[in-house]
């Protein structure tokens, strides 16, 4: 079932202030969750008002990835940025009818709850088509869909001929985003922006790179999507997840155990660089709060001693203000 009149509805009890991001792709193991965290966590640590909802309450992957962080800031005593989160159980009764009117209350009083109050609402789905799922799809400002750079991947947008690599068919998913953007545009005269990321790139130029690309590039203007590159295939992004660490956070002996290596720092830029491309509407106000955080999480991780005052000169501007990492060891 559609979830149009249910939309209205949600859009009429709870004008959305908040720029909503949804993170989805019908296919698992394509880094739906790690991209939702770094976003929320690069956005909070740009002095956005950041909320999340994970819809996958079978897996859980943003809701325990968030409790980690949680859990962990606290072990070391340090302050981690923790957006304010739900998690929308899924209902499991005989009546379909009566499990979408179950659902749809517990994700408007999530809504509710977060509406005009922050900048910035991300939301992680599941890998299936789910009533929840087709909802938030509706409602996206901004639709990431983290791609795993391989044509064993690409069928999630559409079928492509084994000899000549021609798209040959588009994927029940990609008439599942047309449909959710033209109730968009219904119910408020709004579009979506729809962003295919291309995850686990390898650093190395591949025959498969290149005819991905290529096809991404000729289904970009028949479905209406633009593609980036997002996160590359680093061992580093496993390694953040026990403790609920991102690679935008400050990585040193307190929160890693280890000083930062080329490869934190390397996957800083790819997080920085994926906000960047997004696009987002960052304010003013959300950089003067970045400005503030910074500067009071600089010294709350270490006092201040005169090799800082005499090393540390004004902070670039830039669309992110973050905090500086420490020099990187090669490794």
């Amino acid at each position: 079932m559609w979830s149009d009149p249910e939309h209205r509805e949600l859009r009429r009890r709870s004008p959305i202030s908040a720029h909503v991001i949804v993170v989805g792709n019908e296919k698992g193991g394509s880094g739906k969750s790690t991209t939702a965290m770094h976003l929320a966590v690069a956005l909070m640590k740009a002095g956005q008002r950041v909320a999340t909802i994970d819809l996958d309450s079978r897996q859980s992957t943003l809701t325990h990835y968030i409790e980690r962080r949680r859990l962990w800031g606290h072990r070391i005593g340090q302050p981690l940025e923790i957006p304010l989160h739900f998690c929308i159980a899924r209902s499991e009764g005989a009546r379909v009818d009566e499990n979408e009117t179950a659902e749809f209350g517990r994700f408007a009083e999530a809504v509710t709850e977060i509406e005009h109050r922050h900048d910035f609402l991300v939301v992680d789905t599941p890998g299936a088509d789910t009533y929840l799922s087709r909802l938030a799809h509706s409602m996206a400002d901004t639709l990431v869909t983290p791609l795993n750079d391989s044509f064993l991947d690409f069928d999630v947008l559409a079928a492509v001929d084994p000899h000549s690599f021609e798209i040959t068919a588009t994927s029940h998913y990609s008439e599942l985003v047309r449909e959710a953007r033209r109730q968009r545009r219904i119910v408020d005269g709004k579009t979506t922006d729809w962003v295919v990321v291309r995850n686990r790139l390898s650093t190395l130029g591949s025959r498969n790179r290149r005819l991905v690309g290529e096809g991404l590039d000729r289904l970009a203007g028949r479905l209406g999507f633009r593609f980036v590159e997002g996160f590359a295939e680093r061992v580093i992004y496993r390694e953040f997840f026990p403790r609920g660490l991102t690679a935008v956070d400050e990585i040193g002996e307190e929160t890693l155990g280890t000083r930062p290596s080329l490869s934190h720092v390397t996957a800083r830029l790819e997080v920085q660089g994926l906000l960047s491309h997004l696009h987002l509407p960052l304010d003013d106000r959300g950089k003067k709060r970045a400005e503030a955080r910074a500067e009071w999480f600089m010294s709350a991780y270490r006092p201040l001693d005169t090799d800082d005052i005499l090393d540390d000169g004004p902070a670039e501007e830039g669309p992110l203000t973050l905090p500086r990492m420490p020099t990187p060891t090669p490794g």
